[in-house]
């Protein structure tokens, strides 16, 4: 009689079981199907609109929308839709780039902060608290002021420097609560180095908070930038955001509200989808919520 082989051993981890959930989860998978969507619409908008954005012609000023020009038309007579796709690009530029600059100087900061200890530790955990102090839109107006332009570079770095010290306290939190673990302790009996300690052991645990909030902070600089872009805070003309596109329909509410409904639409569905990814993300990464 044959014997039958056992099942293969299932691999456990942090990471797998987590990916194990997530591609179950429909919340993800929705949200990660309409991020990809408009990261695509970012890198190539000429898939989705053939019309450039900057060809304007005045005779179509206002136009309403149509089966020739889904979204209508602007003050300008630019066709709207192809404005709205182009739109994509400085909203998800800007808050990929932002998170990921953001969580850059975060690790870094928080690992050294968590990891040590003693007198780095209250040197960073000081530096924080100044900076939480500081009042964002405040500090953004001067520091965009000081920079000189308004442009997506100098808005990128200006929330960045605004944006870090939250993350980084989530990060020193992290890794404190992992450095004294067992693993950890014994790698360093064997003789592991710090930068080992950290790189191998300490890190690939410690991410998944920030990797969470880095998720749901993407649509934060989102809504953030177009916040600032309506207040005249943030990028100029002629810069094609959705930001831009809700500061130019405030006073046509009533006589041309696609001009209002259409940027408003994406850039709420874009934040959503990274605020569902994040909450997808959470549930994944926290065994108690499984």
């Amino acid at each position: 009689m044959a014997v039958q082989a056992p099942p293969p051993i299932r691999e456990a981890g942090l990471w797998t079981d987590a990916w194990r959930q997530l591609r179950r989860n429909p919340l993800f998978l929705g949200s990660a199907l309409l991020i990809a969507l408009f990261t695509v619409m970012a890198v190539v908008p000429g898939l989705f609109s053939g019309a450039d954005p900057r060809a304007c012609n005045l005779s179509n000023s206002l136009g309403r929308p149509s089966s020739g020009h889904w979204f209508g038309y602007d003050l300008q007579g630019c066709d709207y839709y192809s404005k709205v796709v182009h739109g994509a690009r400085v909203s998800m530029t800007i808050g990929i780039a932002t998170v990921a600059g953001t969580t850059l100087v975060a690790v870094v900061l928080g690992t050294l902060a968590g990891f040590y200890g003693g007198f780095i530790d209250t040197l960073i955990a000081r530096v924080t608290d100044i900076w939480f102090a500081l009042p964002t839109f405040l500090g953004a107006v001067v520091m965009l002021s000081v920079l000189g332009g308004k442009g997506l570079p100098q808005l990128t770095f200006v929330l960045v420097i605004f944006g870090w010290p939250t993350m980084t306290r989530l990060m020193r939190s992290a890794v404190l609560t992992v450095r004294d673990l067992e693993y950890v302790t014994a790698a360093r009996a064997l003789g592991a180095g710090d930068l080992r300690l950290m790189w191998r052991h300490i890190l690939p645990n410690a991410l998944a908070p920030v990797i969470v909030y880095g998720a749901i902070r993407v649509g934060i600089v989102i809504a953030a930038e177009a916040t600032l872009s309506f207040l005249g805070l943030g990028l100029q003309l002629p810069a094609i955001s959705w930001g831009l596109m809700i500061a130019g329909a405030q006073s046509r509410l009533l006589t041309a509200p696609h001009l209002l409904l259409f940027p408003g639409l994406f850039l709420s569905v874009t934040v959503l989808a990274f605020v569902l990814l994040g909450d997808a993300l959470r549930d994944a990464f926290d065994p108690r919520l499984r």
